[in-house]
C-alpha cells in the first residue's frame, strides 16, 4: 500500500477503538483508500493486523461527467460502489434513509470494463493488442480479434491473453494453478 497526499479529516483524527491518532490515508493496490489506526499495521507475511485493528474505508466522491442524463437532462456522475463496481448515474439520484427508498432520477449505467488500444502486436497472430481494465481494476492485454460467442458460450478469434500486475506482466494459461495429480 502507498501513502497518498490526501489530508486526513480533522473530525476523525482519533481512533474510536483506542483513542490513538489515525495514520495518513493509504491506497491499496487495486485503488481503494483506507485510513487505519496509527498503532496498527498490516503484516503481509502473516496476513493479519498487528496492534489496533481499526480501519476506516474511504468512499470516493462521485466524479461529475460532461454527459447529460438521458431521462431528465441533469449531469451524470461516475460513482464506485463499496464493492468496487463502477457506474454512471444521474446526479439527482439519492437514498432517503428514513423512508428507505430511492429519490430523484433512477438512471443507472453499469460499466463493465475499459478498453484501450496499444501500439503492440499480438505474438500469436500479429494483430493489435488492447489493454482491458476489468470493473475490479485488474488489467490484461489481449488480442483485438478475441471475442465471446454468447450462444455457443466459447471464445472466438485469437486466444492470446496476458494478465498485467504491479510487478510486471505475468503470462498464464492456468496450468500453474492446478497441480498435476494422478488418479
Amino acid at each position: 500500500m502507498t501513502k497518498t497526499d490526501t489530508p486526513t479529516n480533522p473530525e476523525n483524527v482519533v481512533c474510536p477503538k483506542c483513542g490513538s491518532p489515525l495514520s495518513p490515508v493509504e491506497e491499496t493496490p487495486n485503488g481503494k483508500q483506507l485510513q487505519r489506526c496509527s498503532t496498527g499495521s498490516w503484516n503481509a507475511e502473516e496476513k493479519k493486523v498487528e496492534g489496533c485493528e481499526y480501519v476506516k474505508w474511504i468512499q470516493p466522491e462521485p466524479e461529475v461527467l460532461d454527459e447529460k442524463c438521458p431521462k431528465c437532462g441533469e449531469p451524470l456522475v461516475m460513482a464506485t460502489t463499496r464493492f468496487g463496481k463502477k457506474l454512471k448515474k444521474c446526479s439527482t439520484s439519492g437514498w432517503d434513509r428514513e423512508k428507505k427508498e430511492a429519490t430523484g432520477c433512477d438512471y443507472i449505467q453499469w460499466l463493465t470494463g475499459i478498453k484501450e488500444e496499444l501500439d503492440e502486436k499480438c505474438p500469436d497472430c500479429g494483430e493489435k493488442l488492447v489493454m482491458m481494465t476489468t470493473n475490479r481494476g485488474k488489467k490484461l492485454k489481449k488480442c483485438s480479434t478475441s471475442g465471446w460467442d454468447r450462444e455457443k458460450k466459447e471464445a472466438t478469434g485469437c486466444k492470446y491473453v496476458e494478465w498485467v500486475n504491479d510487478r510486471g506482466p505475468a503470462k498464464s494459461n492456468g496450468d500453474d494453478k492446478f497441480p498435476d495429480h494422478e488418479i
